[in-house]
């Protein structure tokens, strides 16, 4: 259930996948954490939409900011999981 537990790797590849897909040149299995998206093959349309379906399924808002230009995959976990944190101290 969004917001009591933590948003992992795994959830975010699962919505990558989901919403934009994979490139065959795309591990997602392998240590992308800190690798620029741009670098995974995803562009900031998909990023995008991998941000809106961060948003409606744990319930929090990531700017575009984050989603554009060298963001990694730690950064959108980062963000998710302080948001969540926030929130379920409220």
């Amino acid at each position: 259930m969004p917001g009591s537990t933590p948003f992992t790797l795994d959830d975010l590849r699962r919505i990558l996948r989901d919403g934009a897909g994979t490139s065959e040149n795309v591990n997602l299995a392998g240590d992308i954490l800190d690798t620029a998206f741009a670098d995974l093959g995803y562009d900031s349309l998909a990023l995008l939409e991998t941000g809106s379906r961060i948003a409606r399924e744990f319930a929090v808002g990531l700017g575009d900011e984050l989603l554009v230009g060298d963001t990694s995959p730690r950064e959108v976990i980062d963000a998710v999981n302080t948001q969540l944190a926030a929130g379920s101290r409220t």
